[in-house]
């Protein structure tokens, strides 16, 4: 768990810019992309993560603007990607504004649990990361060229002149 609010901000500022990568990579074609008739779209798992982002902020005790229209998923890739990156930036300032590295081990009931802050931040984290993996399943699947995150994507490793591991 966090000790400091500069290292949620520190690891915040990494996922969040990776998810702003894949964000980022999306078509207006590509975000209409399902697993199946009866899952979500591409697009609508993206806009979960945007619209959703304030919504827990919002639920562990943080000040910070909702998202207009969050029940309607855009049809547009470009305001998806341009609404996450305001949300990204207000989370890291609201976050260093309203919080204390002392009030990382204070406790709230969210969601049903009684959570230290410091476990609601890594939540937060732990929400983009699990949505932006299931995104880059679906891009594959739309033919969307998926940025590397940890390491380098297929594409990548070929433009390193590398070949992809296989296994």
């Amino acid at each position: 768990m966090y000790t400091a609010i500069s290292h949620f901000i520190e690891e915040w500022n990494q996922e969040a810019a990776s998810t702003q990568k894949v964000l980022d990579a999306l078509t207006d074609q590509s975000i209409q992309q399902k697993v199946s008739p009866e899952d979500r779209s591409l697009g609508s798992i993206a806009w979960h993560i945007v619209a959703s982002t304030p919504g827990m902020l919002m639920e562990f005790g943080v000040t910070v603007k909702g998202v207009e229209n969050e029940l309607s998923v855009p049809t547009s890739a470009r305001e998806i990607a341009e609404t996450f990156r305001s949300v990204s930036a207000e989370t890291s300032e609201a976050i260093r504004q309203q919080w204390t590295d002392a009030s990382l081990s204070e406790t709230k009931n969210v969601f049903g649990r009684e959570l230290q802050k410091s476990s609601m931040l890594n939540m937060l984290i732990k929400h983009i990361v699990h949505h932006r993996g299931q995104m880059t399943v679906l891009m594959r699947q739309a033919g969307v060229q998926v940025p590397g995150i940890y390491g380098p994507s297929r594409e990548e490793w070929s433009q390193m002149g590398m070949e992809a591991p296989s296994i």
